[in-house]
């Protein structure tokens, strides 16, 4: 009886979208109260948006002087990213462009067809029933990945355009081609959330479609994606927890991202409590094998559409754990500053190891060669066996660098058999009289000038750390991540 009413219900809300009423009176589910949202996000207080655009004009200011000149010296954007690194992680893009230093956080929605993304969304920019909506429905609906993010106005911008303005941090985007990117598009609207993140919508993995049929790389994309995202929501219907070979290859692409996965066991209010409790345990078995961490992902259960709760269902406990999300939102918007200095500064180790490495090279090349000797013979000789001129290793005993850090070693194979390692210079002579020289410039800002701007960020944001104003003498601390 209680399927024939939730039915019911889902046809009235159909008839009502179809026939544009406004009025809510005559259907069983009434839009929820959404007062939590802008209070956990804090949307109604002003963002210090001079002090967040001086940080950022600071931190552009130490990239352009002291990372990319080492980037563009030693090509560093022209090594393959994903298998250099010993620990994933975000890098600048092809183009390495302002965008991707000044962009908001991203935050990322993934899973199968029809779980709910398009919906969320809508809930948490108060999209329904309005012209502006995302798209949704029972079948697959979403067949684009959709950029939402903040406008002067509301209107769409289709991807080509995306792609093409250097401003965004889309335009690496184009090597994906052109079939990609019609099916790119960003939407931008006035919204208070908006100003702080981006949202980002893609296409529900369904399981019996290969990707050669969607027309462009869909791992590929959906991987460049998940490389700059700040949060990824992977979303779960109770109906929809079996595991395919596209959702596996999507928890492969996610390896090393398991702070930043959050698991969502959407319209969690269609179960009674005890169905609830052995899907959520189903949830964890089928995932457990794609996520082999010590410390599992967190899971939120709730129901994330503007529509009430179900009846006799466990309302507080789903309001409990939407808010908890928003939380979890809000942390990563109010810490983007700091993550986006903490990620500069990682880049630049990066940076600044593949010089030395370059470097190394180089100085064991011109050493090995003579004026009888073969050029080719001798290359191929050095970057056949690095180990045997330890070149590797002479990086770690000399410039304090982590054995964890270094890049792959094939991985300079194929980036000298692209660029000559002629058309090097050794560090030594990358120095001016006027602009000193590039090793000593990343190396300082690497150790002082990123740790003072971050240290300069903490202290504004925690005035008067010490005093009771802003501790409180007679409360105890409370670590909201420990389990009381």
């Amino acid at each position: 009886m209680k399927g024939v009413v939730s039915i019911c219900c889902f046809v009235s809300l159909l008839l009502l979208q179809a026939t544009g009423e406004e009025e809510v009176e005559d259907v069983p589910y009434a839009l929820r109260d959404k007062t939590h949202i802008e209070e956990t996000l804090r949307l109604a207080t002003d963002d210090k948006s001079g002090d967040y655009t001086a940080a950022l004009q600071k931190l552009r200011k130490i990239y352009h002087s002291a990372i990319k000149p080492m980037e563009q010296a030693y090509k560093y954007n022209e090594l393959r990213q994903h298998e250099i690194s010993a620990y994933p992680g975000r890098n600048l893009g092809d183009s390495g462009t302002d965008g991707e230093i000044t962009s908001k956080p991203m935050v990322l929605f993934l899973g199968p067809w029809s779980v709910g993304k398009s919906s969320m969304i809508n809930y948490l920019l108060g999209l329904q029933n309005s012209p502006y909506q995302l798209y949704t429905g029972a079948e697959p609906t979403t067949s684009e990945f959709t950029v939402i993010m903040h406008g002067e106005k509301i209107r769409s911008v289709e991807g080509i355009v995306m792609a093409a303005d250097s401003s965004r941090s889309f335009s690496p985007l184009e090597k994906f081609g052109q079939n990609f990117l019609e099916k790119l598009i960003g939407v931008e609207m006035p919204h208070k959330l908006l100003e702080r993140v981006t949202f980002v919508d893609t296409p529900g993995i369904i399981e019996n479609r290969k990707q050669q049929e969607r027309g462009y790389p869909f791992n590929d994309v959906c991987q460049w994606f998940i490389d700059r995202a700040d949060l990824i929501f992977v979303v779960f219907d109770p109906t929809k927890l079996d595991v395919g070979l596209e959702l596996e290859m999507l928890f492969r692409q996610l390896k090393g991202r398991e702070s930043q996965i959050r698991i969502i066991l959407n319209k969690a209010d269609n179960l009674a409590t005890q169905d609830l409790m052995r899907v959520y345990g189903a949830l964890f078995w089928s995932l457990a094998p794609l996520i082999n961490v010590t410390e599992p992902p967190r899971v939120y259960v709730s129901s994330f559409w503007p529509y009430d709760y179900a009846p006799d269902t466990s309302r507080e406990l789903f309001k409990r754990e939407e808010i908890s999300l928003l939380e979890d939102l809000n942390q990563v918007i109010e810490n983007r500053l700091e993550n986006k200095i903490a990620f500069i500064r990682q880049h630049g180790i990066r940076v600044r190891i593949h010089a030395l490495l370059v470097d190394r090279y180089v100085q064991t090349y011109n050493d090995k060669m003579s004026y009888f000797s073969d050029p080719e013979l001798v290359f191929k000789e050095i970057v056949d066996d690095p180990d045997k001129f330890y070149i590797f290793k002479s990086i770690l005993a000399k410039t304090n660098v982590s054995k964890f850090d270094l890049p792959n070693r094939d991985a300079y194979r194929d980036f000298f058999g692209v660029n000559a390692i002629t058309s090097f210079k050794p560090l030594t002579t990358q120095c001016s009289y006027m602009g000193g020289c590039l090793l000593g410039k990343i190396e300082k800002a690497i150790t002082d000038e990123l740790p003072a701007l971050l240290s300069s960020i903490n202290s504004d944001k925690q005035p008067g750390l010490n005093s009771c104003e802003a501790t409180g003498c007679d409360e105890k601390p409370k670590n909201r991540y420990r389990k009381n």
